[in-house]
């Protein structure tokens, strides 16, 4: 009878592999701890986002003096827990927008509402005059499901290297658009009237790192020599750049 099953992802091919030489290496008799590493190792392979959470909540906390840093949050007592711990208010109101690139973000994460430790989700609202933009930037940890509430906005990411493709689009009111993990990606207010869109992330501290403000205006400065070869610029344009002061709008 032919085969009509689906091909495996890489995620599952590399899974594969690593199960096909844990169960070799068990015939050969090498020991437990091997195989459980292994195993671990195809887990962690398996996950592209913010752990599970191994309880209902867990809320954060401040951290201890002294205590060891984890990744992520010290969790409240679940019996101390409350509604206000994942609660916010505010998103109704517009950001700042009188600034060098004409928008603002208003972050809603795990620093605002404490109940979303652990849970792998967070949201922002960005506000655009007229023009504004959102510079090119990239989430570390988190790929963003952008909704266009009000105003026309040009949109669009570019794919790793090689290739270097721009993946593009016009939204309006309604409109929604995906901006995968760690990709770099920018919105423009191409309406003589403000905007604004809000966006899911899914991790509950996505990271961001906006692209002039990184290489520009990094502390300490990169060396202008460097840049000026990596970006194929006379060094004076670098210097220049590195002597503008670099808005961040989150």
């Amino acid at each position: 009878m032919q085969n009509f099953s689906s091909p495996l992802t890489p995620t599952e091919r590399i899974v594969k592999i690593i199960r096909d030489k844990t169960l070799a290496i068990m015939k050969k008799g090498v020991s437990f701890l091997v195989t459980v590493a292994l195993m671990a190792l195809a887990s962690s392979l398996a996950s592209a986002s913010d752990p599970s959470p191994l309880q209902d909540t867990c809320v954060a906390i401040a951290e201890p003096e002294n205590a060891v840093f984890v990744n992520g949050k010290f969790c409240k007592n679940p019996n101390l827990t409350k509604a206000e711990d994942f609660f916010y208010s505010g998103l109704d109101k517009p950001g700042n927008i009188s600034n060098p690139v004409g928008s603002a973000v208003t972050t809603v994460n795990v620093a605002q509402i404490a109940g979303l430790n652990t849970l792998g989700i967070s949201a922002v609202r960005i506000d655009y005059a007229p023009y504004g933009q959102n510079p090119p930037h990239t989430h570390p940890r988190a790929t963003e499901i952008l909704t266009v509430l009000e105003g026309t906005l040009l949109v669009g990411f570019v794919t790793s290297n090689p290739e270097n493709r721009l993946f593009t689009k016009v939204l309006n009111k309604g409109d929604v658009f995906v901006f995968p993990i760690g990709l770099i990606h920018f919105q423009f207010n191409i309406g003589h009237t403000n905007a604004v869109a809000i966006a899911g992330l899914s991790s509950q501290n996505p990271g961001v790192i906006t692209i002039a403000n990184a290489v520009f205006g990094s502390d300490p400065a990169i060396d202008p020599d460097f840049l000026a070869r990596a970006f194929q610029l006379e060094k004076n344009v670098v210097d220049y750049l590195q002597s503008r002061f670099w808005y961040a709008n989150n």
